[in-house]
């Protein structure tokens, strides 16, 4: 094992030390690095670094003119008593104007115990002029994007936020998304989200840091190219009136992503228009905390993006709708990076292992682990320094970041898996987002299918 370990690390230091001097490990560890990577590390760091400058410029602003009254979409099912903590939350807001909450109960009759927990919180808001907190049981279940279509139908307020029903807020949270609609050309704005659970298991530490550099810090500079890939279906806000002119949320699974992808289908016709996102507006929700369940979100998740981009939205994918930029960002990193960069790792990875020594594919592993590291460690502590409200806490996470290297190529391996699982299964029809039989009803989309009028 001794004579493994030198022979390993002999070649470490000589891959390191002549990589520009050697094609056949810079074609092994720098293609994807270069294609992928290091173009979106410097897209998104760039951004923050341009979100900071103005926000150190302006500094703390208070809203001025009028208060647009803002409803707050509540997507309840089986949360039982966390859905209190949500409603708190948002009754709790300094906003001082109106916040209308209303709390979707899906399927309110097996959900019993959620609709009478929704149901006390009434009391609460006794004495509340500026407050409002309205029940809408749905007694068959219709899954989420019927449960937001309802809320959204019976919504008096300008600004719609759509929140889960386990998902907390810090008490700022309307202030700040309201402040982002001052500019009339955002139609639509994202919200951050924390881990709340963080403590739970190193599962949770991982996606703690992920939230905090690929989501929160990753969409913090990609709104400021006006390139955000997604508002969250766990926090996101809408003109309303913009809103329901397209049509709401739409059926079949992943609806946070497919809204923004309908969204960005009107940004060629209008080049003003801009997706924001609310980097100090703060949400809290717990995540998988273990490898089982994280692997069956991811699952979903993953194979979601697939569906969305080759199947359902595969004919809108062209400059001529989506405009030139966002056009090539979501070809090289939505559909490059996370459908096809997955496939080709586990590809490379299986023939790295079955064509060299084990003591070459352990030093090669242990150079880009290294790589991956360093670039974790940029962006952690661009995103302590530029973003985070709580900089301390968060950098007490630094020490797992030698784990967060690890994690990432697990989950993009995992990630081919769940390509293949929906390019083969159609596994978006599975998903536990909706009733089977709403799902089954919805349209069906298959490879280069064409719509042809019937004629005699």
């Amino acid at each position: 094992m001794s004579e493994w370990w030198f022979a390993v690390r002999y070649l470490l230091v000589d891959l390191t030390g002549n990589i520009a001097n050697m094609p056949v490990v810079m074609a092994m560890m720098l293609p994807m690095l270069l294609a992928f990577e290091l173009p979106l590390m410097i897209l998104t760091l760039s951004g923050i670094l341009k979100w900071f400058s103005r926000q150190y410029q302006s500094g703390a602003q208070k809203k001025k003119g009028p208060l647009p009254k803002v409803s707050c979409i509540i997507t309840c099912y089986s949360e039982g008593e966390a859905i209190r903590i949500t409603v708190e939350t948002l009754r709790e807001q300094l906003y001082p104007g109106q916040i209308e909450i209303i709390a979707v109960i899906d399927g309110a009759q097996q959900n019993a115990h959620t609709y009478q927990v929704a149901r006390s919180c009434i009391y609460d808001f006794d004495g509340l002029f500026n407050r409002q907190l309205v029940l809408l049981p749905k007694w068959q279940r219709g899954g989420r994007v019927s449960t937001l279509n309802s809320g959204l139908a019976v919504a008096t307020g300008e600004i719609i936020i759509n929140v889960d029903g386990d998902t907390s807020f810090d008490n700022d949270m309307v202030d700040e998304i309201v402040r982002c609609f001052d500019d009339p050309n955002v139609p639509a704005v994202g919200g951050a989200l924390r881990v709340r659970n963080l403590d739970d298991s190193i599962v949770t530490r991982m996606q703690g840091i992920e939230y905090m550099i690929s989501m929160h810090g990753g969409k913090t500079g990609l709104s400021e190219w006006n390139l955000i890939n997604n508002i969250s279906g766990a926090f996101g806000a809408f003109r309303r009136d913009f809103l329901r002119g397209i049509g709401g949320w739409d059926t079949h699974t992943a609806e946070d992503l497919d809204l923004t992808v309908r969204i960005k289908h009107y940004l060629r016709r209008y080049p003003a228009m801009k997706i924001g996102f609310a980097a100090k507006a703060v949400g809290h929700t717990d995540v998988p905390n273990t490898v089982v369940t994280l692997c069956q979100q991811r699952l979903r998740w993953d194979g979601d993006l697939l569906f969305l981009y080759l199947r359902k939205h595969i004919y809108s994918m062209t400059p001529r709708i989506l405009g030139w930029k966002t056009f090539i960002y979501t070809l090289v990193f939505g559909i490059g990076q996370n459908i096809v960069l997955p496939l080709l790792v586990a590809i490379y990875s299986w023939w790295l292992v079955f064509s060299y020594p084990s003591q070459f594919v352990a030093a090669l592993l242990i150079g880009l682990y290294l790589i991956y590291l360093f670039f974790s460690v940029i962006n952690l502590l661009v995103f302590v320094i530029a973003i985070s409200e709580q900089p301390l806490k968060d950098l007490k996470m630094a020490p797992w970041l030698v784990v967060y290297p690890v994690y990432t190529f697990a989950t993009r391996m995992w990630a081919a898996v769940a390509i293949l699982n929906e390019l083969f299964r159609r596994a978006h029809e599975e998903s536990g987002m909706a009733p089977w039989w709403v799902l089954k009803r919805g349209q069906h989309f298959r490879w280069l299918h064409f719509r042809r009028d019937k004629r005699p």
